[in-house]
């Protein structure tokens, strides 16, 4: 934890040229990741793609759609040897905070009943349920229901 510590943090944005070492880390972390095809077409279509780096790797990042007065957090993901140390954390701040400084007054997301881990993240940061998308996700047997998630953003400093 102390290199951690000593190290160099970053959010930054993310583009094509980032493309890579996310879908690495995507793979690290999902059985069902998203594809090439889904960065590339969420960089295109002006999507928040943001990044955390830690002395210049990447172990982190996160997708946010922006539509009139909501945002829909599309994907939060943080390398599995990087998780329960903040950087989920981290991230979820920094979408909370670009989405509400875009015009946003409510973030949205969609989150697999079994991701506990996620779960408890959102549950911390105020997050609320909503609904629920039967057979949503991929499974390995079959199909996984997604938990509707809401945030209402508040003015957010710093």
């Amino acid at each position: 934890m102390n290199a951690v510590l000593s190290a160099e943090v970053e959010i930054l944005p993310l583009g094509h040229g980032d493309v890579d070492e996310m879908l690495a880390v995507e793979k690290g972390v999902y059985a069902f990741p998203w594809t090439r095809g889904n960065f590339v077409d969420s960089i295109v279509a002006g999507y928040s793609v943001w990044g955390c780096r830690v002395a210049g790797d990447l172990v982190g990042y996160f997708v946010v759609m922006l539509a009139l007065d909501e945002a829909h957090l599309l994907n939060l993901s943080v390398t599995e040897k990087r998780q329960g140390m903040g950087f989920g954390a981290r991230l979820l701040r920094h979408a909370m905070q670009s989405a509400r400084r875009a015009g946003a007054v409510v973030l949205l997301l969609e989150v697999r009943r079994s991701n506990t881990r996620a779960l408890a993240l959102y549950e911390h940061f105020g997050f609320q349920q909503i609904g629920v998308r039967r057979d949503y996700y991929a499974a390995a047997l079959g199909r996984e229901d997604a938990l509707v998630l809401q945030h209402v953003l508040e003015e957010v400093s710093g």
